[in-house]
């Protein structure tokens, strides 16, 4: 979107691809949170715009709070606390990053086996917010991120194709344990695999159509049954779960972009601006103006 510009004052989100550390294996990267600071400004960049990665970022407080912005909610997370941004998330550190201790995990989609994704509920629907482990939750945690950092650390004493093993191991058991830890999935797995090729259909196609009979018709179901697994997974409708999706989006455009609602509205499908703006209302209570308007 930062192509597009952005309004004076108003930082548009900057797109990130997965960019590896010279020197480290492809995949995954481990680092602390004040060397994310500082890698960010020794490139010449500002570590406290709206991003935008499409990788995964796992992050972990240790002793003081931290900061961050996803999607419009603000997050803080407390000494111990992890929170899991996923790629496509667009994301703001709060200005504490600077001094921040703690340590993020940034892997790539794909890099996970799929035994790991099924068992730490890595698909969708995504549980969001920052998660405060205790016990023996918490040293699990802690002890499965020291030996991932360990190995991370460690690339000189394997070959590389075994130590990017031994990392997606470890990182797996990382994953597995922050799943066990949140608690069990938010869905039953009948309905897991209906609803998963809807979320990749409603992400891509978003901005394409609204309604629920195009996707069933181009996924092969009835309205009926996607209504039936998305209530199972999120205990939203079919319908309320695309318009979420595009709302999201429409509000990403107007307080990121320099996009007026017009454009906004025919970049996601809309007929006129009229219509966008009674959608924007319905579900939000104010106007794609005054949202893009507050501070």
């Amino acid at each position: 979107m930062g192509k597009n510009g952005h309004d004076a004052g108003r930082p548009g989100v900057r797109e990130l691809a997965y960019s590896p550390t010279a020197g480290t294996p492809a995949g995954v990267e481990v680092m602390e949170l004040a060397g994310l600071y500082a890698r960010s400004r020794r490139h010449g960049n500002d570590p406290y715009v709206p991003l935008r990665p499409a990788f995964h970022q796992l992050i972990g407080a240790r002793e003081r709070p931290l900061r961050v912005g996803v999607d419009f909610v603000e997050h803080e997370l407390r000494p111990g606390s992890w929170l899991w941004i996923r790629p496509g998330q667009v994301q703001r550190f709060g200005p504490d990053l600077e001094g921040a201790d703690g340590v993020v995990v940034l892997f790539q989609p794909g890099f996970l086996p799929p035994a790991t994704v099924s068992a730490a509920h890595m698909d969708p629907p995504y549980e969001q917010g920052p998660l405060t482990p205790e016990g023996q939750a918490a040293e699990g945690l802690r002890r499965a991120l020291d030996h991932l950092a360990y190995e991370y650390g460690a690339m000189a004493s394997l070959p590389l194709a075994a130590h990017t093993e031994v990392l997606r191991a470890l990182l797996s058991v990382l994953m597995v344990r922050l799943a066990q830890a949140r608690g069990p999935a938010p869905r039953t797995a009948a309905a897991s695999g209906t609803f998963h090729r809807l979320h990749t259909a409603i992400e891509r196609d978003h901005a394409v159509t609204r309604r629920v009979e195009d996707y069933a018709a181009a996924l092969g179901y009835s309205p009926r049954t996607l209504t039936r697994a998305t209530l199972a997974a999120t205990g939203r409708t079919a319908k309320q779960y695309i318009d979420d999706r595009v709302l999201l989006e429409a509000k990403r455009l107007l307080r990121h972009s320099g996009l007026a609602a017009t454009e906004v509205a025919a970049r996601l499908g809309f007929a006129d601006a009229s219509d966008f703006t009674k959608f924007f209302r319905l579900r939000t209570g104010t106007t794609p103006g005054a949202f893009r308007e507050a501070p």
